[in-house]
């Protein structure tokens, strides 16, 4: 590991991860593209929430999961053999928990230790990332890169699959990290003036970061009164501070990619969906985000594998 002049102007806002905050400034057939090529995959990914089963979801799920590691493996510089090797240890544990949540004997040790992954998780998002960002690392060691890309997206292929025991809930935290993302794309380009960290992303703004409280803050409210009428002050101020932590965790995850892929000398994670980069421009946030909400929401879910 290396240091790097500090960046002393660091705030957690990304590129938006969801089919409307992706859009370019371009206009026309390349935002008609995106829109297109967003459309299909979002659309496939709410009918199988919805409507698989659990093992059958956590199986869907692992696929983007060894897509996505392939894409790190890649900006992680790694060479063939140790690319192939990082995936197979992706997927050998995404497996390894599958097998764990549908045995009886073995599922309540899987669900603690899924619980841990999320609290490590949570540590490292919250604390490490931010300092990891403020001081401007620079990782080289092959072997630091895989322990950190599979605390990326293990713990974030874990929480999807806890999270999709209450599919509507799982709806919602989505639809909090979409909101955020495409409030900070679109008023950062109407507002923006004001730069957060130049050296990761030149086009993220504090005006965007304010957008995608406000929209965040009133998509929670709002929601809040339709959904929960009868909850007294203090639910709903909990509320508002769990989407408020969600949205800057989502961020945070944003904004560490992109120091990634800056250090990596990649404008994309990867080229698979054309007009949007690889799978990990699209999961970025979510990254960060989902083994949080998890973590949270925990109370309110079945073992993954139960249903």
């Amino acid at each position: 590991m290396s240091l790097r002049r500090p960046i002393h102007c660091v705030s957690p806002v990304g590129t938006p991860a969801n089919p409307i905050a992706a859009l370019p400034a371009a206009a026309g057939s390349s935002l008609k593209q995106r829109v297109l090529t967003a459309s299909v995959p979002l659309s496939l990914l709410l009918a199988c929430l919805f409507l698989l089963p659990s093992a059958g979801w956590q199986l869907l799920t692992s696929l983007p999961i060894a897509l996505a590691a392939g894409e790190w493996a890649r900006l992680a510089g790694f060479g063939k053999p140790k690319r192939i090797a990082f995936v197979g240890v992706l997927i050998a544990s995404c497996l390894g928990f599958i097998a764990a949540f549908s045995s009886e004997r073995y599922s309540a040790g899987a669900l603690a230790f899924s619980s841990l992954l999320y609290v490590a998780a949570l540590m490292f998002w919250a604390i490490a990332v931010p300092l990891w960002l403020y001081r401007g690392w620079r990782v080289t060691q092959p072997l630091l890169m895989g322990v950190v890309g599979w605390m990326v997206l293990v713990p974030t292929w874990l929480a999807a699959a806890h999270l999709q025991g209450s599919p509507w809930l799982m709806l919602a935290v989505l639809l909090v990290v979409w909101i955020a993302d495409t409030a900070a794309y679109f008023s950062g380009r109407r507002f923006g003036r004001r730069k957060l960290a130049p050296q990761i992303s030149p086009g993220k703004t504090w005006e965007g970061v304010i957008g995608a409280f406000v929209a965040v803050l009133i998509y929670a409210s709002v929601a809040s009164f339709v959904l929960q009428p009868s909850a007294n002050f203090c639910d709903r101020l909990v509320t508002l501070i769990f989407v408020a932590a969600l949205t800057v965790l989502s961020m945070t995850g944003d904004l560490y990619e992109s120091w990634i892929k800056r250090g990596a000398g990649a404008k994309d994670s990867g080229s698979l969906l054309p007009g949007h980069g690889g799978l990990l421009d699209r999961i970025d946030s979510l990254t960060a985000a989902l083994p949080f909400a998890a973590l949270y929401l925990a109370r309110f879910l079945p073992v993954p594998g139960s249903a």
